[in-house]
């Protein structure tokens, strides 16, 4: 069996020095699942430029016909003479043009921004979140594209500032951005009411009319595949930090980040907060909900 070997070269100018990043196999041909890709997401800071390339080729064999690692120098030599990996992907559809079916293409370029930091309160007056009635809930969209904003207008997608010509206009996903969220919850109730806060992903739509939808049971596909951290106060005041790895499919309504037994009056800061994960796909939310 062939494989791939991918990998990546940088070359950071300010020291003016080279590294060669990780190489790992990419089986093909006859595999399972058939998607064989790899995903990379890195975190850097420099105070000058970066270069940064993701490479694949057939793994070179030996004179023996066995299969090897690609030295650093057949790396650059597929850097400095080959073009962009193909077949290329489906065009996305012009900005002006709005079809039955629209066509967002690959994410490919630098996108505008790095972290989404909200205070989540019922108004720019208030520094608190009143929770729902008893039974009710509320959601707010994270990640949403123009065809589905469930009825908020909102397109949170970040503009591209630099894409290949056959890729994405806007940074759908939003991938690698940061999300700082924080609720600080407020029960104006004369009654206890348990809360949860849970990350959902419900079937795309622009409008809000009968409120999310989701399929039961969901879609085998999976829409996103990351952790998420959670920050908050528990029923004894002690302060708890959870790491939550969440596989999210179609549809699917999510299990609760965050349950917490709140008093009348009481107040209860969460925060929520994780790196939109490569290949997922948008839109999610997050939703806050009361009960007995």
């Amino acid at each position: 069996m062939l494989n791939w070997a991918i990998g990546r070269i940088g070359i950071i100018k300010g020291n003016i020095s080279a590294f060669m990043g990780q190489t790992l196999l990419l089986p093909v041909w006859n595999v399972t699942p058939s998607s064989n890709g790899r995903s990379t997401l890195m975190r850097m800071s420099s105070s000058n430029s970066v270069y940064v390339a993701s490479l694949a080729m057939f793994a070179p064999k030996s004179q023996g016909g066995v299969e090897q690692y690609p030295t650093l120098e057949e790396w650059e030599n597929i850097l400095n003479t080959k073009g962009l990996a193909g077949p290329r992907d489906l065009a996305p559809t012009p900005q002006d043009e709005n079809p039955l079916q629209k066509i967002y293409g690959r994410v490919a370029g630098v996108a505008e921004g790095s972290e989404w930091k909200a205070k989540i309160t019922d108004n720019s007056r208030t520094d608190y979140l009143t929770i729902p009635k008893r039974g009710e809930s509320f959601s707010y969209a994270l990640i949403t594209t123009d065809t589905g904003t469930f009825g908020t207008g909102q397109i949170q997608s970040a503009k591209m500032l630099a894409r290949y010509p056959d890729t994405a206009y806007f940074a759908h996903g939003n991938y690698g951005i940061q999300y700082n969220l924080t609720f600080p919850l407020y029960n104006k109730s004369r009654e206890c009411q348990s809360v949860t806060i849970k990350m959902q992903k419900p079937i795309k739509a622009n409008t809000e009319s009968g409120g999310l939808m989701f399929y039961d049971p969901p879609e085998n596909r999976i829409f996103f595949r990351g952790t998420v951290r959670v920050i908050f106060n528990d029923d004894t005041g002690k302060t708890l930090t959870r790491y939550i790895h969440i596989v999210q499919r179609r549809g699917q309504q999510g299990e609760p980040l965050v349950n917490v037994k709140m008093k009348p009056g009481e107040r209860r800061l969460v925060q929520v907060d994780f790196l939109y994960p490569p290949d997922a796909t948008p839109p999610q939310v997050l939703t806050v909900r009361s009960s007995n």
